[in-house]
C-alpha cells in the first residue's frame, strides 16, 4: 500500500470527496487479485495463476486506462475530476501504487511460489542451473528451432530502430568488436518472433525429472554469442513496449463499419507507447537509449525481476501434475427438467412452456443454452432466430449451430457487436461466415455498443407464433461460463418476449420505440428506473418502514446513481452492495453512507452476474442484467434488466446472489471509508461462498 506522506500535494484529502479514484480503485482490486496468490491455503499452481492474472489484468490497465489518463493529463493537467483529483496527481499516484504493486509480484513469484513448486517437482531453470544434458538439449534446440527465425539488427544508419509490436518479447544487445564489413555497432535488437513459445519443456530424460521448464528468455541469454559470430556479446537483455491499444472508428464518418474496424485493427498494435519492461540487470545507458526511442520517462519504465510477461507462465497452471497443486476439479451438472430430456427438440420447448428455468453457471451446466439453440436448429416448427453475440470465442459451438439453422433455411438474425474489444477479429470473422450462409447479421447502433444477452426462438405452433427467449447476464461463451458466475433465464413469458422481439426490432431496423412491458433498457429506461427505485426505497425509511437496497456488479462508477445511494444511506435504507471491481463509491463514511456496506468477492470463479434487489414494501423487486452501474452502460449501450417473477425463482436468485454470499469470510474483502479493503476476518466458521454453492447446485437436482 502506499504510504499517505508521499501522495501527490494536489491529492485531496480523503475526507473531502465523495467519490474514489477509477484507476486506483481498479488497482485495489488487482491488489485483491494478488492477495489469493499470497494465500498460502490456496494450491500452488492457482496462486501462480492468479499471479499471472494480475499482469494480464496490468497490461489492459496500461493499454486502455494509463492511456486516457495520459491523454487526460495532456488536456487537462490541472482539472479535478469527480474524484477531486487532477490528472496528474492521478498519474503519479497512480504509477506509484504500480511500481509497488508490480515488485510484489515478482518478490513473490521468485521468493515463495517458485521455491515451493520445486519442493512439488516443478522448476523453472536459468541458464546458471542448467546440467551438462540440458546445456546440450537446449543448444541443440536453439540452434535448430530458435536461430533460424531470428533477425538481429545491429542499429546504424542503415538499420534503424525496427518497428515494435505491442507487448512483444524483444531484446537489447550490447556489442563490442567489427563485423565482416568492418562496421561498428554497439547496440542490436532482436525480436522474438510471435511463433516461438515463450516456456519451453526440458525432456524427463534430459532434466532427470518430469515437469521442468526454461524460458525462451534464458535460452536467447545463455547463446546469444550464436548471434552475432566474431563480435563480443557484453550483454543481452530482455524488453518489451506496452502501447496504448483503444481503437477510434468515427461510426458517424464510416458508411461500412465492419471494413472501417478492419482497418483500425491492423494498427492497434503500434499505438503510442505507455509503459517500457526491462530486465532488472539492463544497464542505465541502454534503459535511457529505450526510454528515449518510445517518448517514456522513469515512472513509465518498470524493471522486472524474472520475465518481462509473466502471463507467460499461465500454461504451469494446466500442467498434468500433483492434483493437490490445483483446485479439486468441479464439473457442474444439468438441473431438472434437463437432466431427464431426450434428444426431442420437442421436450425442450415444452419444458420452457410449462415455467421458467434459472441457470446458474458455472455451478449450474451451460449445456441448456446449447441445448435450447440445437433445439430451435433442428426443430422443423422453429421458423426463426434472433441473438445477440458480444463475446462468443474463436472456436464456438453456438456460433456453429447459428450457421446449421442459416444453411437448414430458417431466419436467422443475429446482432453482432464489432466494437467488444480485444474480441473485434474473432468477431468480424464470425460475421462475414454468418452472412455467407444467408444470415442476417447487423451490427447494432451507430455509437452504441450491444452488450444485452438474449436469444429469441420464434416456432409455429398451430396457426400461432409462440416466442421462446433466453435472457443472461453473460457471454454466450461455453468456456467463460465454466469460469464466471452469470444467471441464465429460459421463459416463454410473452410479455418478456414480446420485449425481446421490440428490442431486436429497434436494433435491426429504424422506427419510434415502442414501450416495453417488462425489461428495463439502455439508454432509454434503465437508469431512469433504477434512480427511481432506490428513491422508492429512500421515501419508505424515510416514512419509517423498512428499506432494503442489494445490488452485485462487476464495477460501480455512475454518479447519479451513486449520489441516490447516498442519499438513501442518510434517509436510513440499509445497502449491501457485492462490487467485484471498480467501486467509485465510499462506503460507511458518517453523515454520508454509514448505511451502505460494499464487498468484493475474489476466488475461484469470477464474479460477473449484475443482480438488483430492492424491497418494495415486501413486494422484492429482483432484476438481473447485463449492465453494471456505470455511465457506459446506462447512456453509451443497448443493455437490459430482466425481472424475476416467479416466486421460487426469485428466491433463489435473492440466496445465492446475496443471503449466501453476505455470509462468506473466507473469499470476501469489505471496502472501509478511505476506499481501501480489508479481508473480511475468520471470527467464526469459514464459509466459503463459491464452495457452497458448488456443494448446493452441483448435486443432482
Amino acid at each position: 500500500m502506499s504510504d499517505t506522506n508521499s501522495i501527490p500535494a494536489s491529492a485531496p484529502a480523503a475526507d473531502s470527496v465523495t467519490l474514489l479514484n477509477r484507476e486506483l480503485s481498479l488497482l485495489k482490486f488487482n491488489e485483491r487479485v494478488l492477495g489469493m496468490a499470497m494465500n498460502q491455503a490456496n494450491p500452488l499452481l492457482e496462486r501462480l495463476r492468479y499471479l499471472c492474472i494480475v499482469s494480464s489484468n496490468l497490461d489492459e490497465f496500461f493499454e486502455i486506462r494509463i492511456s486516457s489518463l495520459k491523454e487526460q493529463e495532456r488536456q487537462f493537467p490541472n482539472v479535478p475530476g469527480d474524484d477531486g483529483m487532477t490528472p496528474s496527481a492521478a498519474f503519479e499516484l497512480v504509477q506509484q501504487r504500480v511500481h509497488e504493486l508490480v515488485d510484489r509480484q515478482y518478490a513473490l513469484l521468485n521468493k515463495d511460489i517458485f521455491p515451493a513448486l520445486r519442493k512439488r517437482g516443478v522448476s523453472v531453470l536459468a541458464p546458471r542451473e542448467y546440467t551438462e544434458a540440458v546445456s546440450a538439449w537446449a543448444s541443440d534446440v536453439f540452434l535448430n528451432e530458435v536461430l533460424p527465425l531470428l533477425t538481429p539488427i545491429g542499429l546504424d544508419p542503415a538499420h534503424p530502430f525496427p518497428r515494435v509490436y505491442n507487448k512483444s518479447l524483444n531484446f537489447i544487445v550490447s556489442l563490442s568488436g567489427e563485423d565482416a564489413f568492418g562496421r561498428r555497432a554497439s547496440i542490436a535488437i532482436v525480436q522474438a518472433p510471435r511463433a516461438l513459445p515463450r516456456l519451453l519443456e526440458i525432456p524427463e530424460s534430459v532434466c532427470g525429472h518430469r515437469h521442468c521448464y526454461t524460458l525462451l528468455s534464458s535460452l536467447m541469454q545463455q547463446f546469444s554469442g550464436e548471434l552475432f559470430p566474431g563480435m563480443q556479446v557484453k550483454g543481452l537483455y530482455q524488453w518489451r513496449v506496452t502501447r496504448n491499444s483503444d481503437l477510434f472508428v468515427d461510426e458517424d464518418e464510416v458508411t461500412n463499419l465492419r471494413q472501417a474496424l478492419q482497418g483500425e485493427l491492423s494498427q492497434r498494435n503500434f499505438g503510442a507507447a505507455v509503459r517500457l519492461e526491462i530486465s532488472e540487470d539492463t544497464p542505465v545507458e541502454l534503459e535511457h537509449f529505450l526510454q528515449r526511442e518510445f517518448a517514456l520517462g522513469p515512472k513509465d519504465t518498470y524493471r522486472t525481476h524474472g520475465s518481462v510477461n509473466m502471463t507467460r507462465l499461465m500454461p504451469l497452471c494446466d500442467i498434468d501434475a500433483d492434483p493437490q497443486l490445483v483446485f479439486p476439479s468441479y464439473r457442474a451438472r444439468l438441473p431438472a427438467p434437463f437432466d431427464s430430456m431426450n434428444d426431442n427438440p420437442a421436450e425442450m420447448f415444452d419444458a420452457i412452456a410449462r415455467e421458467d428455468l434459472l441457470l446458474h453457471h458455472p455451478y449450474q451446466s451451460f449445456k441448456p443454452v446449447i441445448d435450447f439453440l440445437t433445439s430451435a436448429a433442428l426443430d422443423p416448427q422453429v421458423v426463426a432466430i434472433k441473438q445477440t453475440i458480444y463475446r462468443t470465442g474463436e472456436d464456438s459451438e453456438l456460433m456453429g449451430l447459428l450457421l446449421a439453422a442459416a444453411k437448414a433455411g430458417k431466419e436467422v438474425t443475429v446482432v453482432v457487436e464489432l466494437m467488444a474489444r480485444f474480441d473485434e477479429q474473432t468477431n468480424i470473422n464470425w460475421a462475414a461466415k454468418l452472412e455467407e450462409v444467408g444470415a442476417h447479421v447487423v451490427y447494432g447502433v451507430v455509437g452504441h455498443k450491444t452488450h444485452a444477452k438474449m436469444l429469441l426462438v420464434l416456432r409455429r405452433e398451430g396457426k400461432k407464433i409462440v416466442r421462446y427467449g433466453h435472457l443472461g447476464t453473460g457471454n454466450y461463451h461455453p468456456r467463460t461460463a465454466r469460469l464466471y458466475t452469470d444467471f441464465g433465464l429460459l421463459t416463454a413469458n410473452p410479455d418478456l418476449t414480446n420485449d425481446m422481439d421490440r428490442v431486436f426490432s429497434l436494433l435491426t431496423g429504424l422506427g419510434a420505440r415502442r414501450p416495453l412491458k417488462l425489461l428495463l433498457q439502455s439508454p432509454f429506461t434503465l437508469h431512469d428506473r433504477v434512480l427511481k427505485m432506490i428513491q422508492a426505497e429512500t421515501e419508505q425509511a424515510q416514512a419509517g418502514k423498512k428499506a432494503l437496497i442489494m445490488a452485485k456488479m462487476n464495477s460501480l462508477l455512475e454518479v447519479d446513481v451513486i449520489n441516490a445511494l447516498y442519499k438513501a444511506s442518510q434517509a436510513g435504507v440499509r445497502i449491501e452492495l457485492i462490487v467485484r471491481g471498480v467501486c467509485a463509491l465510499r462506503s460507511g463514511v458518517p453523515g454520508l453512507s454509514e448505511n451502505i456496506r460494499v464487498r468484493s468477492i475474489i476466488g475461484r470463479f469470477l464474479e460477473h452476474s449484475r443482480v438488483f434487489y430492492f424491497h418494495d414494501g415486501g413486494h422484492e423487486q429482483v432484476y438481473l442484467s447485463s449492465a453494471d452501474w456505470m455511465a457506459r452502460n446506462f447512456f453509451r449501450r443497448v443493455e437490459i434488466a430482466f425481472p424475476i417473477l416467479n416466486p421460487v425463482l426469485k428466491k433463489r436468485v435473492i440466496n445465492e446472489s446475496f443471503i449466501f454470499p453476505l455470509k462468506d469470510n473466507v473469499l470476501s474483502w469489505e471496502q472501509k471509508p478511505s476506499g481501501e479493503y480489508e479481508r473480511i476476518k475468520n471470527r467464526r466458521e469459514p464459509f466459503n461462498i463459491h464452495q457452497y454453492l458448488m456443494n448446493l447446485l452441483g448435486k443432482a437436482s
